[in-house]
């Protein structure tokens, strides 16, 4: 059963003041963001006030990169080296981690663990090569609750040296807030029931920085969808209705081009879903995108309107194509070490009370991989919980003892999902981040290719910073 915590939303995902009230949303594509020079990006750390909401209600403030929810969006090509100059002038430390991509450990921005945090006033330089073509993002890895809850992601695209023959490029920035009835971020992101629970779920959804409405499509195009979950904690079941969107890749990386299970693409806090929608619509309808992963909680995030003009072409065009896979090793199960990571913690299930007699315990914490917890946002001399040799194969079992959903994310690699509560996950699929449901028990595997101390942990932030953390060291 699904569990909800936050209050509850209706179609337009706002009840802040009891009427829905729409702002467009804007869904073209964008540029690579303005660099200083070629290859190099500035992002500014800072608040701001942006329209979430919009008339008649004010501006919201928020903390955010280029004084815009979500950031600038950076495009580089495949094998492109990226200089990305961050300056902090937030009124507190700050780290930009660029989650997917697989970076040197010195750049992945985790706090004592990798860098320095950046003071306010001062400004690191990220610098490194993507290697892999696919849909990543970036957030601060410090105070990652508050700054996350904010506002501060954006979307990072790597695109394939020759480009995927579509109609249009969509990025999709979804994130979920909570809103008082003036449109202004409650208070409340360090609550300890909540943390033991599902999270700080809030009660309006956006697309792109605002409250998404009507989103305009022409018959007979073919659009690829870059969906990105940038929530704190909100899991969506996302489905279109009077559409077939095919899957093309999940959290960056190629995989056989699949329609979704059941018809709903499910997508929880820090995931990637790359989709291929052919417009098959009739012109001048409208097709909602509903959300309905919380049970009575349904509503729809946005409306494909289309125009009313003749189909963009007369005839169904072929299969959507497999990506180009990326340089992935591959690992060898036959000969592969095993370990196994067990989540324990939270309400509800061998919850609050029953973390007192687990090791390394600190105060705060309300979760656990085996037994131990680390809490906030990583520091120095973290110590890992895995020692894994360089250039070996690895099968990490990740077994879900707790009542909760758990997003669970490796920093520096991309793993092949194996199985599933023992069966077999179809469509070679690879990720950063799996979704781990209640009681469940999924596999994955990795080449230990990328020296340094990783962490792991999982992505609904209030999980992370009261326990749901690890390290694992490459050497």
């Amino acid at each position: 059963m699904h569990s909800h915590s936050g209050p509850s939303i209706n179609r337009r995902a706002l009840l802040i003041g009891g009427t829905a009230l729409a702002a467009s949303a804007s869904l073209v594509r964008a540029g690579r963001a303005a660099p200083a020079e070629p290859n190099v990006v500035e992002l500014t750390a800072a608040a701001g006030r942006v329209p979430i909401v919009g008339a008649p209600y004010p501006r919201t403030d928020v903390w955010c990169y280029g004084d815009r929810v979500p950031g600038p969006e950076i495009r580089v090509r495949q094998g492109e080296r990226v200089r990305v100059i961050v300056r902090n002038d937030l009124p507190e430390e700050t780290t930009v981690h660029w989650h997917g991509i697989r970076v040197p450990n010195s750049m992945d921005g985790v706090p004592g663990l990798t860098q320095p945090p950046i003071k306010p006033g001062e400004s690191f330089t990220y610098e490194f090569t993507p290697p892999d073509a696919g849909t990543f993002w970036y957030h601060p890895h410090s105070d990652s609750l508050r700054q996350l809850g904010r506002g501060m992601a954006g979307a990072f695209i790597v695109e394939e040296p020759t480009a995927v023959s579509v109609d249009r490029d969509l990025v999709w920035m979804l994130s979920d807030w909570r809103l008082t009835s003036e449109a202004q971020i409650a208070a409340g992101f360090g609550n300890a029931m909540e943390a033991a629970m599902s999270g700080r779920v809030g009660n309006t959804v956006t697309l792109n920085g605002a409250v998404p409405d009507e989103v305009p499509m022409r018959a007979g195009e073919r659009i690829r969808l870059r969906l990105v979950n940038t929530s704190l904690a909100r899991i969506m079941s996302l489905r279109f209705e009077g559409h077939r969107p095919v899957i093309v890749a999940i959290d960056g990386q190629p995989c056989d081009p699949h329609e979704p299970e059941r018809g709903r693409i499910l997508l929880g806090p820090a995931m990637r879903v790359d989709l291929v929608i052919d417009m098959q619509g009739e012109p001048g309808r409208r097709y909602r995108v509903i959300d309905d992963f919380y049970e009575g909680l349904s509503y729809w995030l946005a409306k494909f309107v289309y125009e009313d003009k003749p189909p963009l072409r007369a005839h169904h065009l072929e299969p959507s194509p497999s990506l180009p896979r990326n340089p992935l090793p591959e690992p060898d199960l036959a000969a592969a070490e095993r370990h196994e990571l067990r989540l324990q913690g939270g309400m509800m299930g061998g919850g609050m009370m029953g973390m007192g007699g687990m090791q390394g315990m600190s105060h705060g914490a309300s979760w656990a991989i085996n037994g131990t917890s680390m809490t906030g946002d990583g520091h120095a001399n973290m110590p890992p919980l895995l020692t894994l040799r360089l250039g070996r194969s690895y099968v990490l079992t990740i077994r879900n003892e707790t009542a909760w959903w758990h997003p669970m994310h490796l920093h520096g690699y991309s793993f092949r999902v194996l199985t599933r509560n023992g069966t077999a996950v179809p469509h070679r699929r690879w990720a950063d981040t799996v979704l781990v449901p209640p009681r469940d028990t999924v596999e994955v595997a990795f080449v230990a290719d990328n020296p340094g101390d990783w962490m792991m942990h999982c992505h609904v932030t209030n999980h992370q910073v009261s326990g749901m953390m690890t390290v694992l060291r490459v050497a």
